[in-house]
């Protein structure tokens, strides 16, 4: 590990324990906090997580200002079971309807800055168990003791069944090797792909955001690029508790991970692309007549900075 990675690692990892209730409310100010779900078929999560962040730190605290669940698409009864506990719930296609709506988380991170109005955005997974709202409290904290830090990534330990820690195996076999690789001043993030994260809006505005899975990672390297390393903090949350994926929809992800760093490579003149990535992935299921491929595409969309977008001045609070 490089020398200024562990230094960053003394001066810039804390814990949620660090940043108490008190503290975050006179750092507070008049600075507006947005907590932002996206959520696609979270049903029997979202409910019981905007419960507890509207209890907890905007009726017996007032610390955030603004909760807001993105709805992608939900089959379910996300939508409403979100609207009953209190968030604001807003259609991801609905946002900016003049663009062509494109898919993935990434896609409902980008649109929410465009129906928020805070000047730190917190964002939480919705598919969350034994949530505990010191995840927003402890990403909270170096946003709001120094100024200098504009983005804040939650670490944590990450269960997998009868496993202590045996989650995050697409970090772990992909995102982590292509960080260390290619990226070495990231190499101190525990969990560079956690859903759980917040940043300075004027910040936020300024990067790309790629619509599918590589959101994380990517919004990681093009921070980096924008911001320095000293402008990025993490914060150990403890435990993080969700449901798991298929190892075949893990290739998936993993695919577009490659994809997404294919593309900050050739960005930032780390490479020299001699063909252009295949956007289709094969996997193999057996079936009656033996292995059949399945193909599926994993190209990258990518949305620019929004604060190029036409319209986007006109979000709430503007």
């Amino acid at each position: 590990m490089l020398p200024e990675v562990e230094a960053w690692l003394r001066s810039r990892t804390s814990s949620s324990d660090d940043w108490s209730l008190p503290w975050l409310l006179q750092a507070k100010g008049g600075t507006t906090i947005s907590v932002v779900l996206p959520a696609r078929d979270e049903g029997e999560t979202v409910g019981e997580i905007i419960a507890a962040i509207r209890r907890e730190l905007m009726e017996e605290v007032p610390l955030v200002d603004e909760l807001v669940v993105i709805d992608s698409r939900s089959t379910d009864d996300t939508a409403a079971r979100a609207a009953a506990a209190g968030a604001v719930v807003v259609a991801q296609d609905e946002i900016l309807p003049d663009l062509k709506p494109l898919d993935g988380k990434g896609e409902a991170l980008w649109k929410s800055l465009a129906v928020t109005s805070g000047d730190l955005l917190v964002f939480i997974d919705a598919d969350l168990r034994e949530f505990r709202t010191s995840f927003v409290t402890g990403l909270l904290g170096p946003l709001l003791g120094d100024p200098g830090v504009v983005y804040v990534k939650g670490c944590y330990d990450r269960p997998l069944r009868d496993i202590g820690n045996g989650g995050g195996r697409v970090t772990e076999l992909v995102a982590r090797p292509l960080l260390n690789l290619h990226w070495p001043l990231l190499a101190g993030f525990v969990q560079p792909l956690a859903g759980e994260y917040a940043g300075r809006r004027a910040v936020l505005e300024r990067v790309p955001f790629v619509t599918g899975y590589g959101v994380e990672l990517g919004l990681l390297i093009d921070l980096l690029e924008l911001a320095g390393l000293d402008a990025l903090a993490q914060v150990d949350l403890g435990r993080r508790v969700h449901s798991h994926q298929s190892t075949e929809a893990l290739g998936g992800m993993a695919a577009q991970l490659l994809q997404t760093s294919w593309s900050r490579l050739e960005r930032q003149d780390k490479m020299i692309p001699l063909h252009e990535p295949s956007p289709r992935l094969a996997q193999f299921r057996r079936g009656e007549g033996g292995h059949r491929a399945t193909v599926r595409d994993v190209a990258v969309a990518e949305r620019p900075p929004i604060i190029t977008v036409p319209g986007y001045g006109s979000r709430p609070g503007e």
